[in-house]
């Protein structure tokens, strides 16, 4: 394959040209001649095979050809800075890419929020987001599938710090028939009713958490399935409360008024994959979810 013929260094001189506004001021800014400003510029003009620059009483201007290629340039200038930034940051142990594994439980408010103050320190790094329910963390954090994994449930091989205690609450449409019953609500009353659970998406040691009793019971794989379910009065079922409170607001959902059971608490911690050898752009993500946490309301852990 043939190899371009104009270099980043002949763009870099033209865009220098443009933003100082001449060829003695580009000379100055690069700390060369203006012999050599105009010889590259020239030569550019010449592999191009168009004209970039005209000349308009003592000022050059770009073509209408020349902005378009200038444009197209400065893109690739950027991202050859960048691409150069990445170079330096992995030469000095930065990763190119973190693993996060997240319990769909935790606030995507929360998750958001960190990942948006990771942006201006991850030097280029990627994540790699995966969502998993209750044992699927563990499953990712046992398998050295994972960087840093937010779970239930923090195995003894691992430490983990206390994020956030996420509250579920049981519900169903207002006109359900439980709803009906006009007293508190027992679990024989349950059992008569179809359940709507969030499937475990680990495969080794499965977690049930909630009531699970019921004769009838539908499985689906996301919390915002579930949530459909329930608003269509299709059964019952535990929920994250931060994502019932607009059903609740707008009367679509209605907690049941159990006799026991109807609400719970379920903690969220924040782990290494391998904490001894975690890179610094591991490190600084674990500070920023964190940080999250200690600033939402209600009030995390450290």
């Amino acid at each position: 394959m043939k190899g371009p013929r104009i270099s980043l260094e002949q763009w870099r001189v033209l865009q220098a040209v443009v933003e100082q506004g001449g060829f003695a001021q580009a000379a100055r800014h690069l700390h060369r001649s203006q012999s050599s400003v105009s010889y590259t510029v020239a030569r550019l003009q010449e592999q191009a095979g168009i004209a970039l620059m005209r000349i308009e009483g003592r000022k050059a201007v770009l073509t209408e050809a020349g902005e378009v290629l200038l444009r197209r340039a400065g893109v690739l200038l950027r991202d050859a800075r960048v691409l150069e930034a990445l170079a330096g940051n992995l030469a000095q142990g930065w990763e190119p890419e973190v693993r996060l594994v997240v319990d769909a439980a935790f606030p995507a408010d929360l998750l958001m929020a960190a990942l948006g103050h990771f942006v201006p320190v991850s030097r280029g790094t990627r994540v790699q987001l995966e969502e998993v329910v209750l044992s699927g963390a563990e499953d990712r954090l046992m398998g050295g599938e994972a960087d840093l994994v937010i779970g239930i449930r923090v195995p003894a091989s691992h430490l983990g710090t206390h994020l956030v205690d996420i509250g579920f609450r049981a519900v169903a449409h207002p006109d359900h028939p439980l709803h009906r019953l006009d007293r508190p609500v027992t679990g024989n009353d349950l059992k008569g009713h179809l359940q709507v659970v969030i499937r475990d998406s680990g495969t080794g040691n499965r977690t049930d958490i909630g009531w699970l009793a019921a004769e009838h019971r539908w499985t689906v794989t996301h919390f915002d399935t579930a949530l459909a379910a329930l608003e269509a009065g299709l059964g019952f079922g535990w929920l994250p409360e931060h994502r019932l409170a607009d059903a609740l607001e707008r009367g679509t959902l209605a907690a049941l008024p159990l006799v026991a059971g109807g609400q719970y608490s379920v903690p969220l911690y924040l782990m290494f994959g391998d904490e001894d050898n975690a890179g610094p752009a591991t490190r600084a993500l674990a500070r920023v979810l964190t940080d999250a946490c200690r600033t939402a309301h209600p009030p995390c852990g450290a």
